[in-house]
């Protein structure tokens, strides 16, 4: 088995380096003595020196490998043969084997300790690779996801409910084993739904099974779970958890509830449904914690988002914004509240349902069962004295016409639209019955948004479009296309998707004469000329080419934004293989 050099002090060797001074090493030390990090932490974490030249410095002394965990190609199975607890207190992640011998990758190689303790579970050689802290806790939140923890637990649950399913109403004690297990399995699949940055968790009961959906940058992931009776105990105690008839299994019921996940505070949305084996639930998972992006971080373009911000501080009129469901416009929305939030401005809203709990913003939750709708509340809203009001969605005539009155009696108004982009959106209100002059003097400017995916930095490689698919990019945009394209070729990082996170594309469309002339006259091709010709005015799908020529997204996703717009936008049939 092969040992570690031997034991030197890296205080030592940093001042001999001279990557830290005398005085700074004391400093570092006596913060030491506080905190009862190891000493290259706190060194990082006062400042004092560079992670990398640390981790540099420690790779050429010791004579091992400095590996660069993102680039890295991993074995799952090889990783998870070092128990997860020990790989996380040792800050220690296996990397590879070769004749035998194991590389381990460590934050801290010179730990002599925790190399004896590592050597003595893998019970095989091993020798170090030197790697970066942030990286490695990533890499084994990511790698020992939960998959096997829920199994055993579905199992065990299984066993514990016994042969009659009708057994689950004793679960409400909330005090024997089952209900136990119910508790830890619900807080594995939450904990594996953050750890993966998913934004929602089906769970959809089968004839034979149970399946687990999470869906992750707008993508559907699926977990099956043989145990199928475990579906109706999840259920049961996600009904109590919101506070729902937990008797009432043949109407759909909505309702939310907040738990702590590693740290984070989580508020859920639950929905359930009726179906042919059970019932199935759909929870949207909302990280409060994590706080509102502001307008500088969702991944808007500086001329768009400078035109917007104008648009935002108008002390009157109506700003839509329009997407499908998805699309991030209450991301977008909650950030030009949170921007526009100030003492001496009142702002109410009208939700549903309210997503983020905003302070100082008086948020009304619509409530159809009890006649609670859009228009209720604006009625009501308007007597509260408001600077600013937020109406979730413009669903019928009658919301629409109470908020461009509103825009037209001094107050700003924001609201959605489901429609495809930023010039159907006004002729959409007229379509709903409101009257083409009120429009045309509330109407400031219509912002259209989408979500693309994001190539994966770490499997990026250029891709060349074939015949068919040049073709349709030149009638995206009719210009000669770049030497090449980019595309993910999957890796661990992605999950072999090629994709990693996603970015917005927004389309922006602010009113002028011509096209508030188009709208009093209800001309909808005077309208679509005027909009081509307005200026700033860039198109969804040109948007989207512009990211795949700059290498942000993939010529797939391209064409995903246009067939979603619909008309002349639609794709053509393309043969992908």
């Amino acid at each position: 088995m092969s040992e570690p050099k031997k034991k030197i002090r890296l205080g030592d060797l940093l001042v001999q380096k001279g990557l830290i001074s005398e005085e700074q090493l004391m400093k570092a030390l006596a913060e030491q003595k506080k905190t009862g990090l190891k000493l290259g932490r706190t060194l990082v974490e006062l400042g004092l020196v560079e992670e990398d030249a640390l981790l540099q410095v420690l790779s050429d002394q010791l004579g091992i490998p400095f590996v660069d965990l993102r680039r890295f190609q991993f074995d799952t199975e090889l990783v998870q043969r070092l128990p997860e607890v020990m790989a996380r207190r040792h800050r220690a992640i296996l990397l590879s084997e070769e004749n035998g011998t194991l590389l381990v990758g460590m934050s801290d190689p010179m730990d002599i300790v925790a190399y004896d303790e590592i050597a003595r579970a893998l019970k095989q050689p091993i020798r170090q690779a030197v790697v970066r802290e942030s990286e490695l806790l990533d890499m084994i939140d990511r790698i020992y996801r939960r998959t096997e923890e829920i199994e055993n637990l579905a199992e065990e649950l299984e066993e514990e409910l016994g042969d009659d399913v009708f057994d689950l109403a004793a679960l409400t004690a909330g005090a024997d084993d089952s209900d136990a297990l119910v508790v830890r399995l619900l807080q594995s699949l939450f904990e594996d739904a953050v750890a993966a940055r998913a934004s929602d968790i089906h769970i959809e009961p089968d004839e034979s099974c149970t399946r687990i959906r999470q869906r992750i940058d707008g993508v559907l992931h699926e977990h099956i779970m043989k145990e199928r009776r475990v579906t109706s105990a999840l259920v049961l105690r996600l009904k109590l958890m919101s506070g729902l008839n937990i008797s009432e299994k043949r109407l759909p019921q909505d309702g939310r509830f907040n738990i702590k996940v590693k740290g984070k505070s989580i508020d859920v949305r639950l929905s359930t449904m009726p179906v042919q084996f059970g019932e199935s639930v759909v929870m949207r998972l909302l990280d409060q914690s994590a706080g509102l992006l502001d307008l500088d971080k969702i991944g808007m373009p500086p001329e768009v988002l400078d035109r917007f911000r104008v648009l935002i501080r108008r002390p009157h009129g109506i700003l839509l914004v329009t997407g499908p469901t998805g699309s991030g416009k209450t991301t977008t929305l909650y950030g030009a509240l949170a921007e526009l939030n100030h003492p001496d401005v009142k702002i109410i809203t009208a939700e549903d349902p309210v997503e983020y709990r905003l302070p100082r913003i008086t948020q009304v939750q619509v409530n159809p069962k009890i006649d609670l709708h859009f228009a209720t509340v604006l009625r009501a809203a308007l007597r509260q004295d408001p600077d600013i009001i937020l109406i979730g969605e413009m669903r019928d005539q009658e919301t629409a016409e109470i908020g461009l009155r509103a825009a037209m009696t001094g107050h700003f108004v924001l609201s959605t639209l489901h429609t495809n982009d930023a010039v159907s959106s006004a002729l959409r209100l007229v379509d709903m019955g409101a009257e083409p002059y009120l429009v045309a003097s509330s109407l400031t400017g219509v912002l259209a948004q989408r979500l693309v995916k994001r190539i994966c930095n770490q499997c990026k490689a250029p891709y060349q479009p074939n015949e068919q698919e040049r073709i349709w990019l030149q009638s995206i945009h009719p210009h000669p296309l770049p030497e090449h394209f980019y595309k993910g070729k999957g890796c661990y990082q992605c999950g072999n998707t090629g994709y990693q996170g996603r970015i917005g594309v927004y389309e922006l469309l602010e009113m002028n004469e011509a096209l508030l002339d188009a709208l009093r006259r209800n001309d909808p091709a005077a309208f679509n000329r005027a909009a081509r010709e307005a200026p700033g005015y860039e198109p969804l799908a040109r948007v989207a080419y512009r990211y795949a020529k700059e290498g942000i997204t993939t010529v797939d996703e391209v064409f995903r934004i246009s067939a979603s717009l619909g008309g002349h936008h639609a794709t053509p049939e393309i043969d992908y293989s």
